[in-house]
């Protein structure tokens, strides 16, 4: 997907506030967390915040929610004859490069620690539906079905950010820490063996 200069530069700070307000979330703790100090962190007006922003807990999760967006833009992306799980894979695991190494354990700690505060949870449940509709679209276009009346794409889908949670569950749980990415790769590569695409009969 191309990009103008205003777009990417909205988008840049869209993703700025996101790390922003992550970080500060998990060194602080969420409750002494104030948009302010995101704005400020990411070089910004509070009132800029507020054009992108409803909360601090929207901000939170803007990571989580912009992969899930781009899940179907990324399968889109893949080869026409890459095998389809293997391209369902490639394109969850496209936002997770360079993540194959395992993290701070005081950083899992503090992501534990935000990430399960019931106040992100409307949020997180939004960015896993986003990546449900994007993906079942293009797993729809990929294999010339009807979205709207084959539930194939949508079951797939489901199915996909199912895997992705448990095996986000599992690294932000493991101890001691372990890598994000072939944790997500395992989970995915679970399910591909377990689902084959239904015949075009």
């Amino acid at each position: 997907m191309n990009l103008g200069l205003r777009e990417r530069k909205k988008m840049e700070t869209r993703q700025a506030l996101g790390y922003a307000a992550m970080r500060l979330a998990v060194e602080r703790g969420l409750d002494n967390l104030l948009v302010e100090d995101i704005a400020a962190a990411a070089n910004v007006s509070p009132r800029t915040f507020n054009n992108y922003f409803s909360s601090k807990y929207e901000a939170i999760c803007a990571l989580a929610v912009d992969r899930a967006g781009r899940a179907g833009d990324a399968l889109r992306q893949r080869p026409p004859s890459e095998p389809f799980w293997e391209a369902i894979i490639g394109a969850v695991l496209a936002e997770y490069a360079g993540m194959d190494e395992a993290p701070d354990p005081q950083w899992t700690a503090g992501v534990r620690l935000v990430t399960s505060s019931p106040l992100l949870v409307g949020e997180y449940l939004k960015a896993n539906a986003v990546m449900r509709q994007t993906l079942a679209e293009a797993i729809a276009e990929r294999l010339g079905l009807d979205a709207n009346r084959d539930m194939f794409p949508e079951i797939v889908a489901g199915a996909v950010v199912a895997a992705y949670e448990v095996a986000t569950d599992h690294w932000l749980n493991a101890d001691p820490p372990t890598a994000l990415a072939p944790s997500i790769r395992q989970a995915l590569r679970q399910l591909a063996d377990g689902l084959p695409i239904p015949s075009s009969d």
